[in-house]
C-alpha cells in the first residue's frame, strides 16, 4: 500500500536523505520517495504500520502533513532545497 503526505517544507539533498533513512526505520516501511518541488512524500508500506504512525514520524523530523494542499503556504525564510548545500 502506499500512502502520500503534502508537507509545507523543501528539503535539501541532505534533509531528503536524512528523511528517508528515519522512515526506513519504521517496521513496514519498504520505500519512500520525496518530490522537493511538490512538496509530496510517498511512502509504500505493509498494514504493518498505519498512516498516522507513518504521519507522526514526519511530524517528530519537523514535517507536519497539510490537510489541504490548497492552504499550501510559501515561507520565505525556510531553506530552499538549495539552501543547506550552499
Amino acid at each position: 500500500m502506499y500512502s502520500t503526505f503534502i508537507i509545507s517544507k523543501s528539503e535539501c539533498m541532505t534533509c531528503t536523505n536524512k528523511t528517508l533513512k528515519s522512515l526506513g526505520t519504521l517496521q513496514g516501511v519498504f520505500g519512500a520517495e520525496i518530490d522537493q518541488i511538490e512538496g509530496k512524500v510517498l511512502v509504500s508500506h505493509t498494514d504493518e504500520i498505519s498512516r498516522k504512525e507513518i504521519a507522526e514520524m514526519l511530524i517528530s523530523m519537523g514535517y507536519p502533513e497539510i490537510e489541504n494542499e490548497n492552504e499550501k503556504e510559501i515561507d520565505y525564510d525556510e531553506p530552499s532545497i538549495w539552501g543547506c548545500a550552499l
